[in-house]
């Protein structure tokens, strides 16, 4: 089969669409983020604002190669759940981004990258299952969406006025 028929090269092209318009609606709220993200109290763990773009750019390219290694390995007709696991993940991902910069609603910010983490492990299960490459692959997105999440919840915490 050559590349141009093959249909997995759609799933690429979809998976990088899905992750690329997470990664505009996010940028687009947060486009303040430094700033405001530096008016706040921060624990002294917190990395600086600088690191979130190189790593959240990294994540969105190892999130993608997984939703497509899944497609790939199971057709898209049998990936549909860990897929729709993935589109919820998304969403979550996108919205965390206005609940904290834009509108910040710190609880809420907080409750809902709670929920963020555990469909994110179903996802990664779910990958998982499909093809080990792709779990492997959202491990790091976990792991940084957890540190998040206690970021989150300690920067909500130290400001109570503002968030």
């Amino acid at each position: 089969m050559t590349l141009r028929r093959d249909p997995h090269w759609a799933a690429l092209a979809l998976s990088a669409a899905a992750t690329g318009l997470t990664a505009v609606i996010g940028g687009y709220a947060s486009v303040s983020a430094q700033a405001y993200y530096g008016s706040l109290t921060q624990p002294a763990w917190a990395p600086p604002a600088s690191v979130f773009g190189p790593v959240w750019t990294l994540l969105y390219l190892m999130m993608c190669v997984a939703a497509w290694l899944v497609v790939r390995e199971l057709g898209v007709r049998a990936a549909r759940p860990a897929m729709a696991l993935f589109g919820v993940q998304l969403v979550l991902n996108a919205l965390w981004t206005w609940l904290f910069f834009r509108w910040h609603l710190g609880a809420l910010a907080f409750a809902e990258v709670v929920v963020l983490f555990i469909t994110i492990a179903l996802t990664a299960r779910a990958f998982w299952r499909a093809r080990r490459l792709a779990g492997w692959l959202m491990l790091p997105y976990l792991a940084w969406v957890g540190f998040a999440t206690a970021l989150t919840l300690a920067v909500w915490q130290l400001n109570p006025g503002a968030l």
